[in-house]
């Protein structure tokens, strides 16, 4: 099994584009009972339709490109959370948990995330470094004095920025393996010493999940907590994430759980990558993504602060994907990741990103700084929707952009046509 993820850069400037805007329009109250974190209801989260006409008529194409391909049984089920500016404009569920059983996806309904588990467990790590708990730049052996990789040197040179950056100088997915096979992750952390590094740390880009997970063991050090607390205590409660965790047992025992499917053939929750939450363990609905989405746009909160956020967004070292659904978009221009984040620049924008597979999940997450714009669509399924989702759904918000601009006057843009 393999994570799938996207490259890019991104200029600090650009998140200035998270500024507070004027999303109004009618308000919906949808009834689920976990409030959002500026909802006076607990039994209510509010959706702001956008008063951009050309906005709901992307938004309505995307949705029927949702329920054609699920109408063609390419997906038995998937979740949408849209975000624009400050607001969450569109949340919904399509089709069903399991395929031929009557169960349908709603917005609460669980998915497993995978690879989009690092930039969560990034945006984490940003709120303990906001609070002095731990900092980018500190050795990694400060907080697990015994750990060592294959010489002193290197040892000594790892930090946290690299384990977040995939910069370990560890080869590529360094025994993702033997994460398959369920082999105890401490197992796995011991065994590092014996791998030959292929560059000192912070040199190149080379994808992990093990190496990525030594931050799990970071924070777990600095706060003498479990990761899964601290990710509780410290995100997924402050945000309202109400059915987001990072434990087998949690999505086991949902009785709102999606199933995974091989196309439409349903399977089991399988208890793999568990081992390395930080890296693929994360559990959530659409509900929570468009939650987290929207705290990462407004950028204001007192939970996620402008200035950390910007850090982990900024490009860390120059990477060549290995992602097939990101080499098809057109007109990228470079390739970056930054902390637990991939960021592709065009012409004229920019799209965080990252993508995960896992137990035949999928999950993708893009934010266009240029149009102020984020989705996190969930499937449980491989195939056409998930490897689509991102590009078609750009593509088409861009083209009714742009259809606007020309009525008036303004200029069109060049990204992803």
């Amino acid at each position: 099994m393999k994570f799938l993820v996207g490259l890019g850069c991104v200029v600090i400037a650009a998140l200035i584009l998270f500024s507070n805007t004027g999303s109004h329009g009618k308000i919906i109250s949808a009834p689920e009972k976990p409030k959002g974190p500026s909802s006076p209801d607990p039994n209510k989260i509010f959706i702001f339709s956008d008063p951009n006409p050309s906005v709901n008529l992307a938004l309505k194409e995307f949705e029927s490109f949702i329920k054609m391909t699920i109408a063609n049984k390419q997906a038995p089920g998937a979740a949408l959370a849209i975000v624009k500016d400050t607001s969450i404009i569109f949340l919904k569920g399509f089709g069903l948990r399991e395929a031929g059983k009557p169960d349908s996806v709603d917005s609460r309904t669980i998915f497993r995330v995978g690879s989009v588990s690092k930039s969560i467990t990034a945006t984490l790590a940003s709120i303990l470094v906001n609070e002095g708990i731990i900092h980018w730049d500190d050795q990694v052996i400060k907080y697990l004095p015994r750990f060592r990789l294959k010489t002193e040197d290197a040892t000594k040179k790892l930090t946290l920025r690299h384990l977040l950056s995939h910069t370990e100088g560890l080869p590529y997915h360094a025994y993702t393996d033997m994460v398959e096979l369920r082999t105890p992750i401490d197992t796995l952390i011991s065994h590092l010493k014996g791998l030959n590094l292929i560059a000192d740390p912070g040199q190149i880009h080379s994808y992990q999940n093990v190496g990525f997970s030594l931050i799990g063991k970071v924070i777990e050090a600095a706060t003498k907590k479990s990761f899964d607390e601290v990710l509780r205590e410290k995100l997924f409660q402050p945000l309202h994430m109400n059915d987001a965790s990072s434990t087998y047992q949690k999505i086991s025992e949902s009785k709102n759980a999606a199933l995974p499917h091989r196309f439409t053939q349903p399977g089991e929750i399988s208890d793999t990558y568990y081992s390395v939450a930080p890296a693929g363990g994360v559990n959530a609905s659409a509900r929570d993504m468009g939650l987290w989405l929207k705290e990462i746009m407004t950028q204001k909160s007192n939970v996620l602060k402008e200035a950390r956020l910007k850090e982990i967004f900024e490009p860390q070292v120059s990477a060549v994907t290995h992602n097939y659904f990101i080499r098809r978009w057109k007109k990228v221009d470079k390739a970056y990741y930054g902390l637990g984040w991939r960021v592709i620049t065009f012409k004229d924008d920019t799209i965080l990103y990252h993508g995960g597979l896992v137990n035949n999940y999928r999950c993708e997450v893009a934010i266009s700084t240029r149009h102020k714009i984020a989705m996190a669509l969930l499937v449980n399924s491989t195939g056409m929707l998930a490897d689509q989702g991102v590009s078609k759904f750009l593509m088409t918000y861009e083209t009714y952009m742009d259809s606007a601009n020309s009525r008036t006057g303004k200029t069109k843009s060049s990204g992803l046509n």
